[in-house]
């Protein structure tokens, strides 16, 4: 990913686990800085997934004001998106948003798409998977990889800090294969916009992340989320609805009769906050790479508001 420099307006990154408040904070925000949103999350992309994936359109809209947002209801259930799509998208979205005079606010729970274009790493992403070439070295122990991996690295790899990690070494082979090969792709290295970057986190203790999961479940499953299942079930099939995860996967499992709805519910629970556990670790992780400004959740919004603005000075 080459990327170009454009230091016209700062990035505010607002994240955080799942049921913790970002997308309330990300548009009361971006109400008083003139703010876009860029939605952050792999399956909002998706149309028609809008209960399942708490989309909370209604929340775009604060004090009589609609906020404009991006990347939320722009393919179809059955359709593939992946992150060089997300680098794609989000670079068309900051250009738009530049053009308007607005701020970008990138806010989302997926930690791979909002490092895919604030972090270094992921110039890469748009180079292919070789199935042949990945077929050939599995079963190679660390120490293998390493050594191909070396033999073979070219100028065009930035990989740091692999030596240790099968997969990453995996990819580093694919990726130094490729530009030592003849290989092609369709794809191409996306120009991301490099901005200033100021990362915010909701700070949310593990005991008040669960009540609000269960609360927030109980809640969807009143504004019709199983009905949504069922509607999407007809038009994609069990086994694509499945690999969305989380809502989507327990809840077409009782629908397909596998399952109790008490059964689905008691699974769903666990399941969410087994990713909610991850997305903090994630971010934790991620914390050694940016920094992150975390916000407590308790909060008032006005404190929150304020809090960012001192921060981004605007």
């Amino acid at each position: 990913m080459s990327q170009e420099k454009s230091l016209n307006s700062p990035l505010v990154v607002i994240t955080g686990p799942t049921a913790s408040g970002k997308t309330s904070l990300a548009t009361h925000l971006s109400a008083e800085i003139k703010g876009e949103v860029i939605s952050a999350d792999s399956r909002q992309v998706y149309k028609r997934m809008d209960i399942g994936t708490g989309k909370d359109i209604s929340e775009y809209t604060v004090n009589g004001k609609q906020i404009p947002y991006h990347l939320i209801d722009i393919c179809e259930p059955g359709e593939t998106f992946n992150v060089y799509q997300f680098q794609k998208y989000y670079t068309n979205a900051i250009h738009t948003i530049q053009r308007n005079n607005a701020v970008p606010v990138l806010s989302g729970g997926t930690g791979l798409y909002i490092e895919a274009v604030t972090l270094e790493g992921y110039e890469h992403i748009w180079i292919p998977r070789n199935e042949e070439l990945r077929a050939t070295l599995e079963g190679k122990s660390v120490e293998v990889l390493s050594k191909i991996y070396h033999d073979l690295k070219t100028d065009q790899s930035n990989t740091k800090d692999i030596d240790h990690r099968e997969r990453s070494l995996i990819r580093a082979i694919e990726i130094e294969t490729f530009f030592n090969g003849d290989q092609v792709s369709e794809d191409q290295p996306v120009e991301i916009p490099m901005l200033p970057t100021y990362n915010f986190a909701m700070l949310i203790d593990k005991e008040t992340r669960w009540r609000k999961i269960e609360k927030r479940l109980d809640e969807r499953f009143e504004e019709g989320m199983i009905d949504e299942v069922k509607s999407l079930l007809e038009e994609v099939g069990a086994e694509k609805l499945k690999s969305f995860g989380l809502e989507y996967r327990h809840i077409t499992e009782y629908l397909l009769d596998e399952i109790t709805f008490e059964e689905m519910r008691e699974i769903l629970m666990v399941s969410i906050r087994k990713f909610s556990k991850r997305q903090m670790t994630w971010f934790r992780r991620m914390e050694k790479k940016t920094k992150i400004h975390w916000i407590p959740v308790e909060w008032e919004m006005e404190k929150k508001i304020d809090f960012v603005r001192k921060e981004i000075q605007l």
